[in-house]
């Protein structure tokens, strides 16, 4: 069962990779902030987006969208145990800025289905 302290998820939240999830409001079940991703090859590199999402006792999922002009959008689910928020996310781009074969440069690519949608899992901790 989750503590008191398990269903205050406002505050300063940081993964394994650096990423930083700020939670400014969790009222009435509903999750506001910003996310500041630490990935250099991200689609939302060197931004804080806004997030928005909704939370039940110890499991939350929230939301954003790239700025800029590639689209790209990008949700997190998960569950708070122990001080810790273990979350799957998923991502789905309709474009990146990669190079099509290996050598060649960097260019803006329309990416296929099968390459469009990343999922993967990480945890973040809440920074006192």
């Amino acid at each position: 069962m989750g503590t008191v302290s398990d269903k205050n998820w406002k505050g300063r939240w940081r993964n394994e990779y650096g990423s930083l999830l700020v939670i400014t409001d969790d009222r009435d079940g509903i999750l506001r902030g910003t996310f500041e991703t630490a990935l250099g090859d991200s689609a939302f590199a060197g931004a804080s987006v806004p997030i928005q999402g909704l939370h039940r006792g110890p499991c939350a999922h929230f939301a954003f969208s790239a700025p800029g002009d590639i689209a790209s959008i990008c949700s997190f689910t998960g569950l708070l145990r122990e001080g810790r928020l273990h979350a799957a996310w998923h991502l789905v781009s309709d474009e990146a800025v990669k190079p099509p074969r290996p050598g060649a440069p960097a260019e803006r690519l329309t990416l296929p289905w099968a390459h469009a949608v990343l999922t993967n899992s990480d945890t973040f901790v809440r920074e006192e």
